[in-house]
């Protein structure tokens, strides 16, 4: 993992802007996937490094730009609308932890349009939990350690608790949506732990249940919410799952997509935790790193953290 760090650390932060070309040839894309194709190219100069996806019902997309501390819109039609950037630590983000610099992480979108989203620069003024209203402007509600680095996000049904993995800590925290709440340890399991480089990754909720990655071990695990809203006993569900990042599920059971950032893959997990590749680097991959999932159609954002080429967004078709 050490390859990756130094990737990750070596980018470099300029302006520019985001291109949007027409389809490419899919090579090597795998049932239940088909009509793979590039749908958006990102500027890799201006930290443009798509890391976490969420769709609205109208099929507008929300991404996080890791490496240029934004949270932006993606209209259907193509269209990108920077919503926040979000400050620069005083030192720069060398302090953020495992990687060197400040990055935008995980996403999730309430019903009212608000969004959350995470934010790690190693300082204790700025890691934590942000909110984003609808036209207004990015607020920090939730403090996490300096020394954490949160990662994967997801809010429940209800709309008052917010999941985080925290990929340095190897533990998920809860965090309630009101402003100025505290941040509580909500697993602590050894299965989140990191074994070289960063822990625990993705999470979705799922079926009254914490599902999450974790990406130095290839796994995935599953974790009940017990009916007091403490965390059950950690389950491992799929694992040979080299470099898993986040990923998600594609409305069939226990079925997921999942991104392998480091393998420049895409597979697919079954009911059963066996998993196929369905998409490859033949397929315009560059270091995915998030699925999202509306209907029949799978978005894959790539940031390219270890191609260094070309970050982009596919989009194919799954088939029931």
């Amino acid at each position: 993992m050490n390859i990756l760090k130094s990737a990750l650390m070596a980018a470099v932060l300029s302006a520019s802007t985001i291109m949007t070309i027409g389809a490419s040839s899919a090579l090597a894309v795998s049932a239940p996937l088909c009509g793979s194709r590039i749908a958006q190219h990102f500027d890799l100069g201006a930290g443009q490094t798509p890391e976490a996806a969420v769709l609205a019902p109208d099929g507008t997309m929300y991404v996080t730009f890791a490496k240029a501390r934004q949270v932006a819109e993606i209209s259907p039609g193509g269209t990108v609308r920077i919503l926040a950037t979000l400050p620069a630590p005083a030192d720069g983000g060398v302090s953020t932890p495992a990687l060197g610099f400040p990055l935008t992480v995980g996403i999730d979108r309430a019903s009212d349009g608000t969004l959350y989203f995470l934010y790690a620069t190693g300082t204790a003024d700025l890691t934590g939990v942000w909110r984003l209203r609808p036209g207004g402007v990015p607020r920090r509600i939730a403090a996490l350690p300096a020394t954490s680095l949160p990662n994967g996000l997801a809010l429940d049904q209800s709309g008052r608790s917010l999941y985080v993995t925290d990929s340095q800590g190897g533990v998920v925290w809860r965090v309630p949506t009101a402003a100025g709440s505290a941040a509580t340890v909500w697993s602590s399991d050894p299965a989140l732990v990191p074994a070289g480089f960063l822990g625990v990754n993705g999470l979705k909720l799922h079926n009254g249940a914490v599902w999450a990655t974790n990406l130095d071990k290839g796994t995935i695990v599953r974790i009940p919410i017990r009916a007091n809203g403490d965390a059950g006993a950690v389950r491992v569900t799929a694992t040979g799952l080299t470099g898993i990042d986040d990923f998600a599920f594609t409305g069939r059971g226990d079925q997921i997509i999942a991104a392998l950032d480091t393998a420049n893959e895409v597979a697919l997990v079954g009911n059963d935790g066996t998993h196929k590749v369905i998409l490859t680097a033949a397929d315009g991959l560059q270091g995915p790193t998030s699925i999202a999932v509306r209907g029949n159609t799978v978005y894959v954002p790539s940031a390219a953290y270890l191609t260094a080429k070309d970050p982009n967004l596919l989009v194919a078709h799954l088939s029931h």
